[in-house]
Order: structure tokens, then sequence, then C-alpha cells
């Protein structure tokens, strides 16, 4: 399943898909104390913004702009939640996790309860976190918190979206599950943990199959002293003939090597 958090049903879940049916219209008319059923935008204006915001995917760096001129033109809208979130994913792709990071917690200040944000904001930290760093173990613990949290939050959350199917948001929670735990997983490989990072690997394909956390869950096996596994899974993910070239380049390594130390 291809990365979710802005983009098809989860950018739907955060309402950032605006309807023209929603938007105010000049001169229309409107029943007294009337409001819409949810986030809305303010003026054709505000609605077309969006709409050209959301036309933007792909390319971060004019999403970055866009946004940038979008919260500052209206301040007061319904949507910022949902566009920091967007440009939070933008910094991400663009390799700026610093300011992924910092526009994540920008929306967790205005949603608490965003477990995108949570998500986003606990991988980051999983994921560029090393043993050596002198503030290791705060990084860590702030990163399984925001993990375990995301997950708590995306189970107890009703769908967000009349749009989606439920089954789309079946798909869209076992996603954002899926990552978390191969994100806690990335916290226990660095605090040498291997059997927990076998665990939370294994649940993390368990719940939404990727090669990439079958790829971590052999590296796991590997690193605790398991080769035959190790060699199993590693099989399972080569057996793939569309197969990336980089995964299956980093699975046959695994496997070489996992191979040597049963000799």
């Amino acid at each position: 399943m291809t990365r979710m958090i802005l983009t098809g049903t989860l950018a739907l879940a955060t309402g950032l898909t605006p309807l023209m049916a929603q938007q105010p219209k000049a001169n229309a008319p409107t029943q007294q104390g009337q409001k819409p059923a949810g986030p809305a935008p303010k003026s054709q204006a505000e609605g077309q913004a969006l709409q050209a915001l959301m036309q933007l995917q792909g390319n971060p760096d004019a999403i970055v702009k866009a946004g940038d001129e979008f919260l500052t033109k209206y301040a007061d809208t319904d949507f910022k939640e949902a566009v920091l979130l967007t440009m939070a994913n933008a910094y991400q792709q663009k390799g700026e996790n610093d300011k992924a990071q910092i526009y994540s917690e920008k929306v967790l200040e205005v949603n608490p309860k965003s477990f995108q944000a949570q998500l986003m904001v606990g991988e980051l930290l999983a994921s560029h976190t090393r043993e050596n760093d002198l503030d290791k173990e705060e990084k860590l613990t702030k990163a399984e918190k925001y993990l375990k949290t995301a997950m708590d939050n995306v189970n107890s959350s009703p769908k967000p979206n009349p749009q989606i199917t439920d089954a789309q948001w079946d798909e869209g929670k076992k996603y954002i599950l899926g990552e978390a735990h191969n994100g806690l997983g990335l916290i226990a490989l660095v605090r040498k943990k291997y059997d927990a990072a076998i665990t939370e690997f294994k649940t993390a394909a368990d719940t939404d199959p990727q090669p990439a956390y079958m790829v971590r869950l052999a590296s796991a096996y590997q690193s605790a002293g398991k080769p035959a596994e190790a060699i199993a899974v590693c099989d399972k993910v080569l057996a793939d003939p569309q197969l990336h070239p980089q995964i299956k380049q980093v699975a046959t390594s695994i496997k070489n090597a996992a191979t040597a130390a049963k000799k």
C-alpha cells in the first residue's frame, strides 16, 4: 500500500479535499443560523485555493510555497490542520526532516489527536535517531509515545469523512498501524532489543503487508542470531517478481549474510 497520509483516502480523511458544493456562492441565499455539516471554505476564493493546493501533489516545493501563502491569506480557515499536514509531508518528501517535524508539531497544536501528525513525528524520530546520539533515549522515548498514541487515536477514531468507504477507511487504518509498528521496530533495533524488534516488524507486516517491513523483519532475525528465520523471510520477499530493485538488493544481502552465518 502506498503512502496515504496526505493523498487518497487519508487526504479525504483530513478534509483537505473540499467539495465545490461546500463553497459559498456569491449572492446565494442562506438560512439564518445555518452551519455547514463539517469544515467548509469561507469563500469561493478560499475553496479555489484549496483545490489548487491539492492539484500540486507530487511537487513538494510548490506545495510549501502555496501552503504558506494560503495560511497567510486565510488565517481563519477551517482547513489549517490539513494544510499544515500537507506541508509537513512535502518537507518530508524534500528530505527536510527537521521542518517536517516542526510542521507536524504545528498540526498537533491545532489538533492534539491528529494520528497522521503523531505518526510522522514518531517515524521521523525513530528513523533518524542513532546509537551514539547523546539524546538517544530521550528521542526514542518521545518517538515511542507518539507512535503508540497514534495507534490509540486511529483505533478509536470514527470514519472521518463520509466520502470514503468503510473499506477505504479500514485500509487507511491498517496503513497507520503498520507504519507505527514499523517505527516501534526501528526503536527496538536502536536499543538492540532484537526480540522486540522482531515482534514489531512481524506485526507491521501482518497488518499491512509490505516488502520493506519483511526485509526489516529479516534483518532483526539476523541481528538476533536467527539466520534460518532470516533466510526464510528473505526467500518469501525475493519470490515477488515485481520487487523493487533496492529492496531486492537489501534482501539478497541479508540472505547472503544469514547463509554465511549458518555455515
